[in-house]
């Protein structure tokens, strides 16, 4: 799988420049690439499909923050460690996807999701997730805590 073969689209992140009401964020990511590599990937040992819960999100940045800096966003399988999909993206993008996300989270107190994650195969929606995790990493591996989001009560 390429890192072309993914196109992201975000919504409801808007509200957190112009301090309007909180909107849960979401993401929608679409794969147009061999379906099959990624179903195979997003599904358990015993075929079933992965759930929200044995995945992780995170963003690893190709330079410093604010030097017009381009990241790469990952999803992983968190039993066995291996990426499920890799795609390139601007790092202040993802950074503002997470501000929306922390600052709904703090705004309605949800702690069952603080954004949703779309994947589509072949133009259909396959899975979707809550998510209240999104890790975010320096060029050199080290976790950067202020910016990733991490819920209270949650131990690394």
């Amino acid at each position: 799988m390429r890192r072309e073969h993914f196109t992201l689209n975000v919504t409801n992140i808007d509200w957190v420049e112009t301090d309007d009401t909180p909107e849960k964020p979401s993401v929608s990511i679409d794969f147009t690439g061999p379906a099959t590599m990624l179903r195979k990937r997003l599904t358990g040992p015993d075929d079933h499909v992965l759930e929200a819960s044995e995945t992780d999100a995170a963003l690893r940045l190709q330079g410093p923050i604010g030097d017009a800096t381009t990241g790469v966003v990952s999803v992983t399988n968190r039993i066995t460690g291996e990426f499920i999909l890799e795609l390139n993206e601007d790092a202040d993008d993802v950074l503002q996807f997470i501000r929306a996300a922390r600052g709904y989270g703090e705004s309605t107190g949800d702690d069952d999701g603080r954004y949703e994650v779309e994947i589509t195969l072949d133009d259909e929606p396959f899975v979707t997730y809550d998510k209240r995790t999104f890790l975010v990493y320096d060029d050199e591996g080290s976790l950067l805590r202020q910016h990733s989001l991490i819920p209270s009560g949650v131990e690394l």
